[in-house]
């Protein structure tokens, strides 16, 4: 900010790599580090004309963290440093009591909570006691002399909790103070807030040292927080806080609700002025909405620090589309700035209809992050993160939050504060997350101790239902009626941008004709993954039938149960085909064990139902059941080796594909269909099911009297097929990774078990991140790269894609794009942020 002409206070950096240096060698800052410091304020003290202990010219610092990446609240700041009973009283005899005691107390509650260890708590007790004793209810109100009382009995907070004085050598206390941040860097929160972000590979934090400027001088000073544009909805227009005579921790921590930033352009239009000229400036240079602290004193406008700001997803994407309108950016340096959790955050739901539950809102608060919020309402941090983790939906009420509440704060389906303004910590944090926010509504009082909160007139106690809208700061009783949202508008306009500069397709994973037309709506290109199975279960009628299919002897019994199922699989085929006109849509093979179709209950109950279901004697029905079970289901018979083994199955499931598709073709609708074999190993398995697919094809296209074009391929879920893949290849005219299997497979993880260990993997970084979440470049993702090009050498026209649940997982998509596959395949619900991924990776 310095470099391009504003006004910035005088300071130094200690970088990042000092901070990495003191983390390794024992928490003891770098050799030489301290001299260089002490040698650069000669430099500061020089061009300020004051000096750091000099009660006649004195110097006060603040001393912040300054990451790669912005962790807003979750690292240390100490203001006012340097100041003492000598230096306190210099300073008066300069600027006023008042001013200067209003400094000490701060810098005393400040450094004793970040540097000493000595919890906050404690001072505000003090502040609150003696407040009440003056009768008076605002910090402000207190004279001079009650704040020279206060320092005292601050001071004796020192005492009481660290057992010694207070620090007053103003060296002493910045090297302290560096320490402190260099520290809070590690601490429970930060490395919280890091792993939430997926933050990893930073050296730590740099320690910005700075010139303090006072924004609490009296009515000419102040300090305030905005955001060049509205970080909620984009809107152009300066969106922040200010407070007369108060320092910037006032604001940011939600102790005093500030006023709107008009208050500024009333108070002090000379300074107001040149802020808004130094926005446009820090824009046009940085290209993007920033995050700007400022202070006023006396009526100089002071940039304080600036960094790229935290937007919802519905302001991520308006402030993308404008500025590629204004010409301050081009389309693909605008698909950078929305990230994959902004499009997550628009697609999730919004209130069906606001304007039905208008007679249960309760309370009204500052709008501070949109969207709809409905949970059961929890009073700390840790019950939010347990509640959650039962499945759970939450609300999070506290009075205020602070930086240790941020794993609650992630778990919390929203959050409803009593104090705190738009820019405070609740605020800033939970429109990084896209979590519904209302902060400020002083209706509420908050009682921790026995987990209520009074708003107005209504007592709610922990576990009742609330809804919050985050769009307009209503604050509803009960549990509110939700409704899916839609791409339209800003959205629409800059998933355009996203398609133009893509060139890996996103397909979706869809299994009944809503989900393919859901598929659709949000920019589909096809259908990569239909599983067959679940189309069984959508009826009892399916089900029996099924049941008689697996039950069945003779390969007589099994087709006369599989004709049985026949229409109701080409009903489904046309559904989804209908849905889809026009594009690829790629069909499994019945893959899971049969022993899934089965009734679940102890074995006396299943025999029962079976009997009921399929006629066959208890005796029959236990024999067939005990041959049916598996040691290891999941790699015993399943997938091809059902088709192999019952042929009849095969050609049941491809005569209703031909079928459907030839039923649609002749009503107008242009069909793809792609037919997939699943859990191949071997060329040999491949051939035979390929084989056996093309001559049912034959014989409907004989029966129906006209033909139309088709695929064949396969899943690569087996390491042994990604091996050879090249001779796979020979026989299919698709590879598509399952990716959920080939993890399990090449890790030897069972899905459904790794949850008995996973955490303690996580937790003790043997692995970064869920395999089955993030893929796991490589080594999956290596087994992918290889099959890949020993396919396409053996096929060059072999079409490649992946429909694991990888497939809408960003920093998967990218090595997708990156290997060259033709297509990703992923939810319905992911699609957009696919294409987004896809776009980012090409721009």
């Amino acid at each position: 900010m310095a470099s391009i002409g504003l006004s910035v206070p005088p300071g130094l950096t200690i970088s990042t790599e000092a901070c990495q240096e003191y983390q390794e060698y024992g928490k003891k800052l770098p050799e030489g580090l301290w001299e260089e410091i002490l040698e650069a304020f000669e430099c500061v003290e020089k061009e300020m004309g004051a000096k750091l202990g000099d009660s006649s010219k004195p110097l006060l610092l603040s001393v912040r963290s300054g990451a790669a990446i912005s962790m807003p609240g979750m690292m240390d700041t100490v203001l006012n440093l340097a100041l003492n009973d000598e230096v306190v009283a210099g300073l008066a005899s300069r600027s006023g009591e008042r001013f200067a005691y209003d400094s000490y107390r701060r810098f005393l509650d400040m450094f004793g909570n970040v540097v000493m260890g000595i919890s906050h708590s404690l001072f505000e007790e003090k502040l609150e006691d003696l407040k009440a004793a003056k009768g008076v209810k605002l910090d402000t109100e207190l004279k001079a002399s009650d704040l020279k009382e206060l320092v005292a009995l601050y001071k004796t907070v020192y005492l009481e909790a660290k057992g010694e004085q207070f620090p007053s050598d103003p060296k002493e206390q910045l090297q302290l103070a560096v320490k402190a941040v260099f520290d809070s860097w590690d601490s429970p929160r930060a490395i919280k807030y890091r792993s939430i972000n997926q933050i990893t590979g930073l050296k730590g934090t740099a320690v910005n040292i700075q010139c303090m400027v006072f924004g609490n001088m009296g009515n000419t000073s102040g300090t305030g927080v905005l955001f060049t544009r509205n970080p909620s909805t984009g809107e152009k227009k300066l969106y922040g806080e200010f407070l007369i005579n108060a320092q910037g921790e006032d604001v940011v921590a939600g102790i005093r609700t500030p006023e709107d930033l008009d208050t500024m352009k009333q108070c002090l239009p000379e300074a107001y002025k040149e802020l808004v000229q130094n926005c446009e400036i820090l824009e046009r240079h940085y290209k993007d909405m920033m995050d700007i602290e400022f202070t006023v004193q006396e009526n100089r406008l002071w940039m304080l620090q600036c960094r790229s700001g935290k937007r919802t997803g519905k302001g991520a994407v308006r402030i993308a589309v404008d500025m590629v309108n204004e010409g301050l950016v081009d389309a693909r340096s605008a698909i950078k700035m929305v990230e994959p959790q902004h499009l997550d955050q628009l697609l999730h739901p919004q209130f069906e209809d606001p304007s039905s539950y208008k007679d249960n809102v309760i309370a009204t608060g500052l709008p501070a992050s949109p969207g709809a919020a409905v949970g059961q309402v929890v009073f700390s941090a840790d019950d939010a993160e347990t509640w959650h983790a039962q499945g759970k939906s939450v609300i999070l009420v506290r009075t205020e939050t602070s930086p240790e509440d941020v794993g609650g704060m992630h778990a919390a389906t929203g959050i409803l504060t009593a104090r705190g303004g738009m820019t405070s910590h609740a605020a800033v944090v939970a429109r990084g997350w896209g979590k519904c926010c209302v902060s400020g509504c002083s209706d509420l009082r908050v009682n921790d101790s026995e987990k209520v909160v009074l708003i107005g007139d209504k007592i709610i106690k922990e576990g009742e239902w609330l809804s919050l809208n985050g769009s307009t700061g209503e604050v509803i009783m009960g549990k509110q009626t939700l409704a899916p949202p839609a791409i339209s508008g800003d959205l629409e306009t800059f998933m355009s941008m996203v398609d133009e500069i893509r060139s890996l397709k996103v397909m979706a994973n869809a299994d009944t004709p809503e989900d393919a037309q859901t598929a659709r709506n949000n920019g589909a290109q096809g259908i990569g993954l239909c599983r067959t199975e679940h189309m069984f279960f959508a009826s009892d009628e399916r089900l029996k039938a099924v049941r008689q299919m697996i039950m069945a002897v003779t390969p007589e019994q099994r087709k006369k149960a599989l004709d049985l199922l026949l229409p109701y699989q080409r009903s489904d085929f046309e559904g989804i085909f209908r849905a889809m006109d026009g594009l690829p849509v790629t069909i499994r093979l019945l893959d899971p064990p049969l022993h899934e179709f089965l009734p679940e209950g102890d074995i006396e109950q299943m025999v029962s139902e079976l009997t009921s279901d399929t006629g066959m004697t208890e005796e029959e029905v236990f024999s067939k059941v005990e041959k049916l079970s598996e040691v290891n289901p999941m790699l015993g018979f399943r997938g091809c080796r059902l088709g192999i083994s019952y042929p009849e199955l095969t050609e049941m499931q491809a005569r209703a594909i031909f079928q459907a598709a030839i039923s649609m073709s002749n009503h107008g609708v242009q069909v793809f269909p792609e037919i997939m074999v699943p859990l191949v190993g071997t060329p040999q398995e491949l051939g035979h099911q390929v084989s056996l697919i093309r001559s049912i094809a034959e014989k409907v296209f004989s029966e129906m009297g006209t033909s139309l074009g088709y695929k064949v391929g396969t899943m690569i879920e087996i390491p042994r097929a990604a091996l050879i893949a090249d001779e796979i290849a020979k026989e299919a005219e698709f590879f598509s990774f399952g990716t959920n299997d080939l993890t399990q497979m090449t890790f030897g993880y069972s899905r459904d078990d790794v949850g008995k260990f996973l955490p303690v993997y996580l937790s003790k970084g043997i692995l970064p991140s869920d395999p089955f979440e993030v893929l796991d470049q490589k080594g999956v993702g290596q087994l992918i790269k290889m099959a890949t090009d020993k396919g396409c050498g053996a096929r060059p026209s072999l079409k490649v894609g992946i429909c694991g649940e990888h497939g809408g997982e960003p920093s998967s998509v990218a090595f997708f794009a990156e290997v060259g596959l033709d297509y990703v395949s992923c939810s319905p619900f992911r699609v957009p942020i696919a294409r987004l991924a896809a776009a980012q990776v090409a721009a």
